[in-house]
């Protein structure tokens, strides 16, 4: 079995522009990107995000249907 593979310049260019992208991303989101919530109250997301006036009832109500799925979040 061979370990080699032969791909062509303009593919080895796509696939090191996605890995550069990829590191990128993974740069600025940091450790804390992967890290889980400190809370774990949907109730008391939801109602901090309602106070700040930013968010429309609708994003709110769906974030809540999202959360209630989620299996680190409690109601």
């Amino acid at each position: 079995m061979s370990a080699t593979v032969t791909i062509t310049k303009t593919q080895y260019e796509a696939l090191k522009r996605r890995a550069k992208a990829y590191e990128r991303i993974v740069s600025a989101a940091g450790a804390e990107f992967f890290t889980s919530p400190p809370v774990r109250s949907t109730k008391a997301v939801i109602s901090a995000m309602r106070k700040t006036k930013h968010y429309s009832p609708a994003f709110l109500k769906s974030l809540e249907v999202g959360l209630s799925r989620s299996r680190h979040f409690t109601r």
